[in-house]
């Protein structure tokens, strides 16, 4: 039973066939799917998908890359989403120097606002991270969430300290491509109790559907290249990356069998 641990599927990619698509996916082994909010508009897009199907869970947050929407009022309306029941992370939030679009001070101040709800609430973060390991690295440090670094990027030793604080990593598609080299030295260091498989649908399709649009059914292309460099086999990390994803969103596994 595949764990998708991060997906967009309220992302308009999917908008001509999203329910056909998202009933095929358990024809396909796909038990579990964490539906990821990154706007405002699409928190509440996501936590309506996890009331309307029993298989998806939601987590809301807001994307480094638009928290300059984000104010006092409307981030109380985000943690109002908190206390909904199968909500079980605060996420997508983070830094991203790539686009660097919003300034940094702004992403840096409502990244530190959101983890400092899902402490309040309990509840492990998602983080984005691109292009910005050391700061991100300090602000987990400095506030101590559980969670996931999503679409992991950085090098084994920024893998090492996430870590040791605590954090489990994700893995995309993006292991597949030929620039891989220094993500999978990153997933060879990665104890098999802290691997979590994702796509980032509808982005990130592994080779060798790269350029398409990406759905969950594609994770045991990404699970076969992680598994062959881990010296493993797909099937064995497929079940490691489920229980994981049960562990750290708190979902019953029993529950989902």
């Amino acid at each position: 039973m595949i764990f998708e641990s991060h997906a967009h599927y309220d992302d308009e990619a999917f908008d001509e066939d999203r329910e056909e698509l998202l009933e095929s996916l358990k024809e396909n082994g796909v038990g579990t799917i964490i539906n990821v909010g990154a706007s405002l508009d699409s928190c509440e897009k996501t936590v309506n998908l996890a009331e309307k199907y029993d298989y998806i869970y939601a987590a809301v947050g807001v994307h480094p890359s638009d928290v300059a929407d984000l104010n006092e009022e409307n981030f109380a309306w985000l943690e109002g989403l908190t206390k909904k029941d199968k909500v079980v992370a605060i996420g997508e939030i983070g830094l991203d120097y790539y686009w660097d679009d919003v300034p940094r001070d702004i992403q840096k101040k409502w990244f530190i606002k959101q983890l400092e709800l899902a402490n309040e609430v309990d509840l492990p973060v998602i983080i984005h991270d691109r292009e910005a390991h050391a700061d991100t690295l300090e602000l987990v440090k400095k506030y101590r969430p559980k969670g996931i670094i999503h679409c992991f990027s950085g090098s084994a030793e920024t893998a090492k300290e996430f870590l040791r604080l605590g954090m489990y990593i994700g893995f995309t598609g993006s292991v597949t491509f030929k620039n891989a080299n220094k993500i999978l030295l990153a997933a060879e260091v990665v104890p098999e109790d802290r691997i979590l498989l994702e796509t980032d649908s509808p982005y990130m399709a592994p080779v060798p559907y790269r350029g398409q649009r990406c759905d969950s059914s594609l994770i045991p292309a990404t699970a076969e290249r992680l598994a062959e460099i881990r010296g493993t086999d797909a099937q064995t990390l497929i079940n490691k990356a489920f229980e994981n994803g049960c562990r750290i969103y708190g979902i019953n596994a029993e529950e989902l069998k």
